[in-house]
């Protein structure tokens, strides 16, 4: 599935050199003419929708807030969710899918403060892919008791493109963004911004010792999603994670609309 990828944004684009040239290269691809890779192309997501409506409704029979977490790699997602387990702890049952290619780095640092955990490493029987999308999920679901739980939050393959294209049942999408990352993510990873319902804007500890316009990634946000709830957060000092588990205990279990644009 990795091949695969569906962008909202349109990239269609018309040349005309003055001049024609015909060849006939092949197909080397393995998936035959363009029609049938655009049909294998819907039938992948077709399946994806499937099945992230039948999660995101056993989340809803139970009770259970599904959160999407999402970031490139190193932007420090998982210590921050690491802090938010820690100022939770007690207050909500929280379950957690940690997805990664390989290893239980991250799963292992997760553990000791409350919460079930589901490991989903992708290299196993996944091909190694860059994000996780709602079968794969489907396959955590059994390890973790969704009656017992208030909140689940699935914290996907480190990855600015591919995570933001496949559902999986989630109510609500975080996005952490480290300013050790440039300012100019959001132009160009749209999708991926335009997605989130919340951006967590990280290391803001280092932000006096770096050369980061934060006005202009203020713009460039708003540039491509007006709407979006910024918490500016640091996971080593503890900046904005009391505001950042606030906004996930208001969290409802409220459908959430998938729009495609042409």
């Amino acid at each position: 599935m990795g091949r695969f990828h569906r962008h909202e944004d349109d990239h269609s684009h018309s040349h005309d050199h003055g001049h024609a040239h015909s060849h006939d290269h092949g197909d080397h691809s393995g998936y035959g003419t363009e029609a049938e890779r655009v049909l294998v192309l819907e039938r992948i997501f077709h399946e994806n929708e499937k099945t992230a409506a039948a999660n995101r409704a056993d989340f809803e029979a139970c009770g259970v807030v599904a959160v999407n977490l999402m970031s490139s790699p190193g932007a420090g997602k998982t210590h921050l969710l690491r802090a938010a387990l820690r100022h939770l702890e007690g207050a909500r049952r929280i379950g957690i899918v940690e997805g990664d290619i390989e290893t239980s780095i991250d799963a292992d640092l997760l553990t000791g403060f409350g919460a079930e955990i589901s490991l989903l490493n992708t290299a196993n029987g996944f091909g190694g892919e860059c994000h996780l999308d709602a079968p794969m999920v489907r396959s955590a679901l059994p390890r973790l008791p969704l009656p017992e739980l208030d909140l689940l939050i699935v914290e996907n393959v480190g990855n600015l493109v591919c995570p933001a294209e496949f559902e999986i049942g989630e109510h609500a999408r975080v996005m952490v963004h480290s300013v050790t990352e440039g300012e100019e993510k959001p132009l160009k990873y749209p999708v991926m911004f335009r997605s989130a319902d919340l951006v967590l804007l990280n290391k803001m500890d280092l932000l006096p010792h770096l050369d980061y316009d934060l006005e202009l990634f203020y713009a460039n946000l708003r540039a491509v999603n007006p709407r979006v709830t910024v918490i500016e957060t640091s996971a080593r000092t503890g900046t904005g994670i009391g505001a950042w588990c606030d906004w996930l205990t208001e969290l409802q279990p409220v459908r959430r609309v998938t729009t495609t644009s042409a």
